[in-house]
């Protein structure tokens, strides 16, 4: 074989993998099993958002490294999927490296997604958390408009712009221009609130969250840039809100508050990930599939919330069970977790949080900056606890019924 050409390939996926949102510890796992597969005598493999290494010795004794710079990422579950199980058939099969490109060629030639389901998937998204955090059926219709503003100058924007602090202070900028003009000509009457259910539709905080996750596995460069790439977004928000807020002249921070109304939670947040899930590239059943973890997810913490009034507490529970849900359904759908977790997990994304910790610095406001800073950390830290309690269990299961969950270099 040719492995140079090999090893190209192997690359190939991986990098398409990491484009399209694959978690750093499952991709690095999944180009293991494909170093493996191919009977090389030792391969080490590693990998952070913004780049991917391979080194080899092939049976022959040759060394072989290749690199690849990761410039951008769109989120693609739909594509990841597919690519999944193109990692599988190589595992499988140990095709040629004509094959792979080939293969990989069908999965990137795959058809898009129609042309109304991202302006879907933003009203869905951006509207159902605007309900979820307290808006009133005016403020909806406010929401409407800004999603699908998003939509259109983000599809602009994004082909112009990679940056993300200038990308999401221009969209926030123009999001609460919109918003407080709509509320003083009498349509809506929450601006806070709208904005911070428009805004889940750019902030990270689920980068946060994969970020402290990352470093409690010791994964530390990929943890810190996890985490200052959404401080860097949230950053982008808080300015671009700051300056609207400035510019129209003494508005106020006015704050959020959950809905009251718990059936109204529930549902406003599974139509809000459902609507993420198409935000994602998420096709078919497992969009049923994201909207109904969400639903559980949250009821989850109402439920232990309740009965022991604690965040932390609610919060990890809540992300057990969400991890749990995932490894359950990726296993039966053989498809990657990421694709039910990312979605499902939404309602306890501390999203407001980073908002306002971000706002707390802009308008030099160190009280909320602080306490912001503390509750999005407790959160982020309580999400990641529960993912790796998940993680723990469904190792030892694997490894009692003697099979691979995930292996490396000494694998």
């Amino acid at each position: 074989m040719d492995y140079k050409r090999i090893v190209q390939g192997i690359l190939d996926i991986g990098e398409e993998m990491l484009v399209c949102g694959a978690e750093n510890f499952r991709l690095e796992d999944s180009l293991y099993r494909m170093c493996k597969s191919y009977g090389f005598v030792q391969y080490d493999v590693f990998v952070i958002p913004s780049n991917l290494q391979i080194t080899i010795e092939t049976p022959e004794g040759e060394i072989i490294t290749q690199i690849r710079h990761i410039e951008s990422t769109d989120v693609n579950f739909d594509r990841l999927d597919y690519l999944n199980n193109l990692c599988r058939y190589v595992c499988k099969n140990k095709p040629d490296a004509q094959e792979i490109q080939q293969k990989l060629q069908e999965v990137r030639e795959r058809p898009g997604q129609r042309w109304f389901t991202p302006y879907l998937a933003a009203v869905m998204g951006g509207t159902g958390f605007a309900v979820f955090f307290g808006s009133d059926f005016a403020d909806a219709l406010v929401a409407v408009i800004v999603s699908l503003m998003i939509v259109v100058v983000g599809g602009w924007l994004g082909k112009r712009e990679g940056n993300v602090l200038i990308y999401n202070l221009i969209l926030s900028f123009l999001s609460e221009m919109i918003i407080i003009l709509c509320v003083r000509m009498g349509l809506g009457s929450h601006p806070e609130r709208i904005m911070i259910g428009i805004v889940m539709l750019l902030i990270s905080g689920l980068g946060t969250t994969n970020g402290i996750r990352d470093i409690l596995q010791r994964d530390f460069i990929s943890g810190f840039l996890n985490i200052m790439n959404s401080l860097l977004g949230a950053a982008g928000i808080a300015f671009g809100t700051a300056l609207a807020m400035f510019l129209l002249d003494g508005v106020m921070a006015e704050g959020f508050i959950i809905n009251h109304d718990v059936p109204i939670q529930l549902i406003s947040c599974t139509i809000a990930c459902t609507g993420f899930a198409f935000w994602f590239k998420i096709r078919g059943r497992q969009v049923m599939y994201s909207g109904i973890g969400a639903f559980f997810t949250w009821a989850i913490y109402l439920i232990v919330y309740e009965i022991r009034p604690s965040n932390f507490l609610a919060t990890m529970l809540a992300a057990v069970f969400v991890a749990a849900y995932a490894f359950v359904m990726s296993r039966i759908n053989k498809a990657p977790s990421t694709i039910f977790l990312t979605a499902s997990v939404f309602p306890l994304i501390p999203g407001p949080n980073l908002y306002y910790m971000m706002y707390g610095c802009v308008s030099q406001d160190i009280s909320m900056a602080f306490g912001e800073t503390v509750v999005l950390f407790a959160t982020c830290l309580a999400i990641g606890f529960g993912f790796i309690i998940v993680d723990v269990a469904s190792r030892s299961i694997m490894h009692a019924l003697k099979r691979e969950y995930h292996i490396g270099k000494n694998s």
